[in-house]
């Protein structure tokens, strides 16, 4: 095993010896070796025990067990294997010296497993003032070239335009496995790009344990909460996702358990409390959905009132956008929008119909919410309030556009690329505003994506002739490959159609030749290749109910004019699944030439935190 570590980083050590029970890897008579040890040692040096090496109380042994499938053969006879469990927990502790350490992990009388540890560089000058992370959720290249040919128009397969992403000066590749997998989901692989530490699915700020408690795994320190200790600096989370989602909770979350919805909101605000650890007192601004972890009902945190928590702990709290454009810069702000997840870029601005009849109001009223920010409203009132607040101490910022993985998800790729487009948009508006109020110069700004999906486009689509066909191989015939597949029709401006929604989005979602696009997992759907007017897309139903376990099969009520697409994934799959993809990395401003290149994602941490002279040589602050 070979870890990183930034130097100074705090985080937690939980050393297991399992025992087995029954199964094939039965051992022991299935009793742990309670009498293990750990020792430490840098380079070459000799090893101390573990609590001599961080000046820590030997920490009291734990016992447990747990239970697992080995296979799927076990799984479907229902045989569970039983692990007996030994451990200890060494928390808070720092490696401040960089270069190698290797910790050994010594049991049943001359077994021993080994860790290797690298302490990088230590990085203690500041070349940036602030930071601006922007991530498109499950964004892939093929997505940006794909959101680039529906709202640019080219002349002889030349762009007359690009997006502002196509313009940064740096370009590189994050590889995104995670740490016990090389598919990974949207928690862990936040978790790599706060923390510099991969862990597994569903995890966030920790490495997972076997223990019955999901929020006592060894934990890592991530970026803000470095980045709050050593510089005091002013922190934004901004998403289109419920706040609590993966991955704008993962920046001040620590847990194996994602779904954990109201615990982590009380973590933001007030950090870590069940074990000593840094300490953290919520972000200057969190915007987002997710209003039914906020007002006080089963879905909260012990049934409490999070309006009430965050405002007592000094946040004005918006529930629209005319309120939050309207608060004091000054104050730290909550901005809580609707329930779940934001309605994406499509709905709000051109089939506006679809936010009717929603229930979404973030009051729990159960009204409709219809006064909704867009991401560049949250990302341009958090810089001000960030900018305001922290004028000297500079801030970061991390802006989402989550519903481009969660659009992606359900096959619903309009709504998926209008997003991209959304987060582009926004990016242009972000540099133009960090500009207007001086601090361009002082700011890094990162755009990348946490993951990818299996999509690309492969021709365009006659919906009118595949739509006139009367069976499922004469439809396919609609389809358009090579040359046959035509030029971008969603830049052709056509005088009855008008939306108003500028020069970076498509002047006709509804053109007769759209793109033939899909995924390449799948579950079983309908295609006709045309834009979902009335409302995001449900592409599988459940045939038997439930009462059976999942089937999923193409939903007689969505694209009932297509054609249909046998699915890739298991019956028990609804939406597409995430891809092994690598993804982009764009980035600007001081330290720029740091994300070039193709590297893992846990790089992104570090080259933040080298930038931001995060690597310490003691526990002192500044």
């Amino acid at each position: 095993m070979r870890t990183d570590f930034l130097a100074g980083q705090y985080f937690d050590i939980r050393v297991e010896v399992h025992a087995p029970t029954n199964g094939s890897e039965a051992a022991h008579d299935g009793t742990p070796d309670e009498q293990f040890t750990l020792d430490i040692a840098k380079g070459s040096s000799t090893g101390q025990s573990a609590s001599n090496f961080f000046k820590l109380e030997e920490p009291e042994l734990e016992t447990w067990n747990f239970s697992w499938y080995e296979d799927l053969f076990a799984k479907d006879d229902d045989r569970p294997s039983v692990v007996n469990v030994a451990a200890k927990a060494y928390r808070r502790v720092a490696l401040y010296e960089p270069g190698d350490y290797t910790a050994t992990l010594s049991y049943y009388n001359g077994s021993t497993t080994t860790a290797n540890w690298l302490v990088r560089p230590l990085a203690e000058e500041r070349r940036a003032k602030n930071v601006v992370l922007f991530i498109g959720d499950g964004m892939t290249t093929n997505m940006i070239t794909a959101a680039r040919l529906i709202a640019h128009r080219s002349v002889n397969g030349r762009y007359l335009s690009r997006l502002m992403m196509d313009q940064f000066p740096v370009l590189g590749h994050q590889m995104t496995h995670s740490l016990d997998s090389f598919l990974t989901d949207s928690a862990n692989s936040a978790s790599a790009l706060y923390s510099g530490h991969k862990s597994s699915v569903n995890a966030m700020g920790v490495y997972a344990d076997s223990s019955p408690d999901f929020f006592d795994d060894p934990k890592v320190e991530t970026i803000v909460e470095i980045l709050s200790r050593i510089w005091g600096a002013a922190i934004g989370v901004v998403s289109t996702a419920f706040i609590a989602d993966a991955t704008p909770i993962a920046l001040t979350g620590h847990t194996r358990q994602r779904a954990a919805y109201g615990s982590l909101i009380d973590q933001a605000l007030h950090g870590v409390t069940n074990y000593t650890w840094t300490n953290f007192t919520g972000p200057d601004v969190f915007f987002g959905g997710g209003a039914e972890q906020f007002y006080p009902g089963r879905t909260s945190y012990q049934g409490k009132d999070y309006y009430e928590e965050f405002a007592a702990a000094g946040y004005t709290i918006s529930l629209n956008k005319t309120s939050m454009l309207t608060v004091s810069n000054a104050s730290k702000a909550l901005g809580i929008f609707c329930t779940s997840n934001l309605p994406v870029w499509l709905d709000r601005n051109v089939y506006t119909d679809n936010l009717r009849d929603q229930k979404n109001a973030p009051d729990g009223s159960e009204e409709d919410a219809l006064d909704l920010p867009g991401l560049k409203e949250m990302t341009m009132k958090a810089i001000d309030v960030l900018h305001a607040r922290s004028p000297e101490k500079g801030f970061f910022l991390m802006s989402e556009a989550a519903s481009v993985d969660k659009q992606m998800h359900t096959l619903d790729y309009d709504r998926a690329l209008a997003d991209l487009l959304e987060l582009d948009d926004t990016i242009n508006a972000t540099i133009a505003h960090l500009d207007a109020i001086g601090e361009l110069n002082n700011t890094l700004i990162v755009v990348t994506a946490d993951h990818g999906h299996g999509f690309d486009v492969f021709g365009s689509a006659d919906t009118q002739y595949l739509s006139a066909q009367s069976t499922y191989r004469k439809k396919r015939d609609a389809i358009g490959t090579y040359q046959n597949s035509g030029l971008s029709q969603y830049t052709v401006t056509n005088s009855s159609i008008t939306y108003n929604t500028g020069v970076n989005f498509p002047v006709n979602w509804e053109p007769r030749y759209t793109l033939a696009e899909g995924l390449g997992a799948n579950p079983d759907h309908r295609e006709n290749y045309k834009v979902h007017k009335d409302g995001p897309r449900t592409p599988a139903a459940n045939i038997t109910g439930g009462e059976d376990g999942d089937d999923f099969y193409a939903s007689p009520d969505d694209v009932e004019d297509g054609f249909l697409v046998n699915g890739t994934l298991p019956a028990e799959n609804d939406q597409g699944v995430h891809s092994l993809t690598d993804v982009p990395v764009f980035a600007m401003g001081p330290c720029q030439e740091l994300f070039g290149g193709v590297y893992d994602n846990t790089d992104i941490f570090f080259n933040i935190a080298t930038c931001l002279g995060l690597g310490r040589r003691d526990n002192s602050t500044d």
